[in-house]
């Protein structure tokens, strides 16, 4: 058969048979009968992580089932559905999410599972959003866990490790508007000593740059209404090119900026219509600790020509911190730092190492999703809650059902 590729076309999943069944009681019944299983999502992930020594369920056709609670303020959902799907469907409805990802075109499960994030410094990453989730364990048997149950905080951020998440129900609040700008010209002296003045300048801010100019490339700051934004107090002003990057092709992709519009056409950085790319690049991503992010910066900065030399773009944001066990984020506020690379793999692999090298001792942890080499023991000082975590995915599947190679490198060691 033609084995599946991820979205940057740099892994090539191993698993033989990939299921697509239509409702949740088909893929009880699958889980059940397979001795080795995982879901696979919208494949943007960078490495092996969404793969299966046995077989793959994409649950992308079974129906989204969308059930808003109004007085709790969620909605329940499909686990393969795509936040651009549940965004619209939120905002024809009168209601909204608090928080996206640059691509409304990933699964919410995908980005759940792996702690993926959107940007803002009161926010906390999607999976914090997480209210309930089914899942279905090695047995077959559906499973709802709840916020406030024992080992939700466990259960959301779980890597696919603990079964297939079927369902989940998200926190929502009441459509807001908002709007996008771009601004250029802030320095990288003043980012460094008005870091929390810059970052907290909007809803949500992206730095979008290089790393051995003068000054930050571009700062998208969005913002919700009617508040303003001005960030000339900072030495930034408006610009009307909002992309850092000399593509044409990348500015038809993104959502408009510097006019008003719903929540679900500003937070995400796409356009949900539009094929995200370029899709010839890699990606790696680092969360540092809030405390240890301008000194994460300047390192950086000091190999910044080299890493230019083979980068499209860096993006740095914020987050808030959460107790969610495997969470990038977990007990404290994190800034995101960003690599989209050039298709270089060899290359791309000596740089992240490096990088890799420089960060983890100010405490970054990689992002579960991409491009990253830390194995088990060395995750595991960065995760106070690896070991109970251990514990739990080995009760929920004790004959290792749902395990892979990239969790025994990188989780069970």
């Amino acid at each position: 058969m033609t084995r599946e590729h991820n979205w940057a076309d740099n892994y090539t999943f191993s698993a033989t048979r990939i299921h697509r069944p239509a409702s949740v009681d088909e893929v009880r019944s699958i889980v059940a009968q397979s001795p080795r299983i995982r879901a696979i999502g919208t494949r943007h992930s960078f490495n092996s992580i969404g793969d299966s020594p046995g077989d793959l369920i994409d649950l992308s056709a079974i129906d989204p089932r969308f059930a808003i609670d109004p007085e709790r303020r969620t909605v329940t959902t499909g686990a393969g559905t795509n936040y651009g799907v549940l965004a619209d469907y939120l905002h024809r409805a009168g209601w909204a999410l608090s928080n996206m990802a640059s691509l409304p075109h990933i699964s919410i499960a995908g980005a759940i599972a792996t702690g993926t994030h959107g940007s803002g410094d009161r926010l906390g990453n999607l999976s914090t959003a997480v209210a309930a989730l089914d899942i279905v364990r090695a047995t077959g048997d559906l499973v709802t866990v709840r916020r406030g149950d024992p080992n939700f905080d466990g259960t959301v951020v779980a890597l696919g490790a603990l079964g297939i998440v079927t369902r989940l129900t998200l926190d929502i609040e009441p459509h807001f508007e908002m709007r996008q700008d771009a601004f250029e010209g802030l320095s990288w002296a003043t980012l460094l000593s008005d870091f929390d003045a810059v970052m907290s300048a909007g809803y949500s801010v992206s730095l979008m740059t290089s790393w051995c100019g003068p000054i930050v490339t571009r700062l998208w700051v969005k913002t919700q209404l009617p508040e303003a934004v001005l960030m000339t107090h900072l030495g930034a002003f408006p610009t009307d090119e909002p992309s850092p990057v000399a593509m044409p092709e990348v500015m038809h992709r993104l959502n408009p900026f510097g006019v008003p519009g719903p929540w679900s056409q500003r937070l995400p950085h796409f356009r949900p219509e539009v094929v995200p790319g370029p899709a010839g690049h890699l990606q790696s991503e680092y969360m540092v600790p809030r405390a240890n992010a301008t000194a994460a910066i300047a390192k950086l900065r000091s190999i910044g020509d080299r890493i230019d030399d083979h980068l499209w773009t860096t993006e740095i944001r914020s987050m808030a911190g959460d107790g969610l066990w495997l969470s990038p984020a977990h007990g404290e506020d994190r800034v995101s730092i960003h690599f989209s690379w050039r298709r270089e793999p060899d290359v791309v692999q000596a740089m992240t190492a490096e990088i890799e090298a420089m960060l983890l001792p100010l405490g970054a942890r990689p992002h579960w999703g991409k491009i990253f080499h830390s194995g088990a023991e060395q995750l595991a000082p960065l995760y106070p809650k690896l070991s109970a975590f251990r514990e739990l995915a080995r009760s929920c599947d004790p004959g290792g059902k749902f395990r892979n190679e990239f969790l025994e490198l990188h989780l069970f060691g």
